[in-house]
């Protein structure tokens, strides 16, 4: 029956009552993960030796990622910090002969088709922003992306436009990646940071942000709002950057570098977590407290890009590659704990299985 001319003269839909109807989006998000490097094997003989027991240098991918899948069930879209190069074959060499501080990381390329089976309903976004992602060159980082394409997942980080993100009900969400090394935007130039999220947030309402900066190991759990150094370079200011992001448009910011968990903050209606730490990585890491303590962060967005539902799922590795969920919740604790030192104004609080809520104001308070 063609429509009546009341019913084509009737007022549209308020955007409120459109947005109710559609569904939230949910993200989950992880720091970096590494499942082995074939550009040196030869650790893995000299752990052998130690422990005296073999140490295989390039596990089964799906195994070692097979403890995370229940942590990210429910998640449309999964966001990972993909630490290091995706490929095979010759490689040039990163490190100096007799380096001590240097670390050259490149996974297998069946690497990237593991981290799409974590979440076979849903989609795999990999992080290329980070000072590992051009350990294989610039060959090897193309290479990266290639296979991360190949097996059917995303990448951001690679330059300043959004990575847009589709979900099998059809939803979007837009993915911008920073970092202060030489692979990806620089988070660190605030002028231009502005710019690249806002032109994101004119055209989709849902934006993750995604940072790679601050200094590193069990001495930087504490977030400056400052410029923070690692072994003397310039790791930028994550708090000027992070609020920079979420005024210019981004609904969350994801951070991870320093390898500890960090502190959190609501600002401005957005989620901050300024880094999730080691989630999964298989290697030379030291994984000594705190530095074993990581997260699935997961952030339900709706369809103006608002923040419905989070939660922290903490995450604990024995040893290298070997994760599991932490029944102690000590990531979410140590979240909660460093967001009221550092934040006491914007600090998440958390409960129960660590949901993440907004601070009171006054009036709400009083109420």
């Amino acid at each position: 029956m063609p429509d009546s001319e009341a019913d084509r003269t009737l007022p549209p839909l308020p955007f409120e009552t459109i947005a109710a109807v559609q569904r939230d989006v949910r993200v989950c998000a992880g720091g970096d993960v590494m499942l082995g490097s074939n550009l040196d094997t030869l650790w893995a003989g000299r752990l052998s030796a130690r422990l005296g027991r073999p140490v295989v240098p390039l596990p089964n991918p799906d195994r070692l990622l097979s403890p995370l899948r229940p942590l990210v069930a429910d998640a449309d879209i999964v966001l990972l910090n993909v630490e290091g190069a995706i490929g095979d074959g010759p490689a040039p060499s990163k490190c100096r002969p007799g380096s001590t501080s240097c670390y050259a990381f490149r996974q297998p390329s069946v690497v990237s088709r593991a981290l799409v089976r974590l979440v076979p309903d849903g989609v795999v976004i990999g992080n290329v922003a980070n000072n590992h992602a051009l350990d294989a060159g610039v060959v090897g980082y193309q290479a990266t992306l290639r296979n991360l394409g190949l097996a059917g997942a995303y990448a951001t980080g690679a330059d300043t436009m959004a990575t847009v993100v589709a979900t099998s009900n059809g939803d979007t969400v837009a993915f911008l990646g920073f970092s202060t090394s030489q692979a990806g935007p620089d988070p660190r130039d605030l002028r231009a940071v502005r710019r690249h999220v806002a032109r994101a947030a004119t055209r989709h309402a849902r934006v993750v942000v995604t940072m790679h900066m601050g200094a590193e190991g069990r001495d930087a759990q504490r977030t400056p709002d400052a410029i923070e150094y690692y072994l003397g370079e310039d790791r930028g200011n994550a708090v000027a950057f992070a609020r920079t992001a979420v005024d210019a448009g981004a609904s969350t910011v994801i951070g991870h570098g320093p390898h500890v968990m960090r502190a959190a903050e609501w600002y401005r209606g957005a989620l901050i977590l300024y880094s999730l730490g080691n989630l999964l990585t298989y290697g030379t890491f030291n994984l000594s407290e705190p530095m074993n303590r990581g997260a699935i962060a997961c952030v339900s967005l709706d369809a103006a890009g608002r923040i419905t539902a989070a939660v922290l799922r903490s995450t604990k590795q024995e040893r290298p590659g070997v994760v599991a969920p932490d029944v102690s919740n000590r990531a979410a604790v140590l979240v909660d704990s460093l967001s009221r030192i550092d934040f006491p104004d914007t600090a998440t609080g958390s409960f129960g299985e660590a949901v993440l809520i907004p601070p009171q104001s006054d009036d709400e308070s009083a109420g």
